[in-house]
């Protein structure tokens, strides 16, 4: 029944947000600093992963034995996670002071703050149109149900190919990279909306999109990272925070856009949220 499903989302949400609040100050203590975006990019490749295999298989083991055998499957691989992170992973000690002292002083930095707002402007950015993309992809490139299916295997590979290569260039050139990734999300969409208007040109588009949104979380979170290298734990709990903040405000936003002016408004809102994201992430000085 509903209330049994909301009791079971919000279970859900806390421990997705637990787990990517944990993202930075773990990969950070295993690796050298030098590293950390290399390090990042091996925790993400299960998550880029995921996008292009776990859904569809998903739904392929939902048609031959139901969707209550598929939950428990995914219950049963998050029991074998734990059994094999308990095995392989070293004991590290946290250096944060437990309680809300350290995310409150967190936030009295600038650097964060204003980090946090331009993330927080991709990422709205980018659910406000990708929220939409079977209307869009159907309204603006003319796609049907069979080239859709393709047109997210492109972005699910994409974004694989997108998080390969933003480690290693976080670490070497981190200016870059939180210019160069967010602002193709951007460009992305700006082009599915003005230009997109055949196959080819929604898949070119997708693709570059798929390689920006990839890449975005490994560069964003390095960059937090080096901004407040001696709180870790609050500066992630604050970007896992802001990220899920920013996913609602964006597909709202974009529900709006595309009831009230169409899904192409959408994505041309969406792609300049993301650019300017960029624009202003790039231009902090810490």
């Amino acid at each position: 029944n509903y209330p049994v499903l909301l009791a079971a989302r919000v279970l859900l949400g806390i421990a997705a947000g637990g787990f990517w609040a944990i993202g930075i100050s773990l990969p950070a203590r295993l690796v050298p600093p030098a590293k950390l975006g290399r390090g990042l990019t091996v925790v993400n490749i299960g998550v880029s992963l995921a996008t292009v295999a776990a859904i569809p298989l998903g739904t392929w083991l939902g048609e031959l034995w139901g969707w209550r055998t598929v939950f428990v499957l995914a219950a049963a691989a998050g029991v074998v996670a734990v059994i094999m992170q308990s095995i392989v992973l070293p004991s590290v000690r946290s250096t944060a002071t437990i309680g809300f002292g350290p995310l409150l002083a967190t936030l009295r930095s600038r650097v964060i703050v204003f980090g946090l707002l331009a993330m927080g402007l991709v990422i709205a950015g980018h659910f406000a149109g990708f929220t939409y993309i079977r209307p869009a992809a159907t309204a603006i490139g003319g796609l049907d149900a069979g080239q859709l299916a393709v047109l997210l295997v492109v972005y699910g590979v994409a974004a694989f190919l997108g998080n390969l290569a933003a480690g290693p260039l976080a670490d070497k050139r981190l200016r870059l990279a939180v210019l160069l990734f967010p602002a193709a999300i951007g460009v992305a969409m700006l082009v599915f909306a003005l230009v997109g208007t055949t196959a080819v040109g929604v898949i070119l588009a997708v693709a570059l999109w798929g390689i920006g949104f990839g890449a975005v979380p490994t560069a964003t979170i390095t960059w937090m990272a080096r901004a407040e290298p001696t709180r870790l734990e609050s500066v992630g709990g604050l970007q896992a925070a802001a990220f899920q903040v920013a996913i609602a405000l964006g597909a709202i936003a974009g529900g709006l856009l595309v009831d009230g002016a169409g899904v192409q408004a959408a994505f041309i809102a969406g792609g300049i949220s993301a650019v300017l994201g960029a624009i202003i992430l790039v231009s902090i000085k810490s």
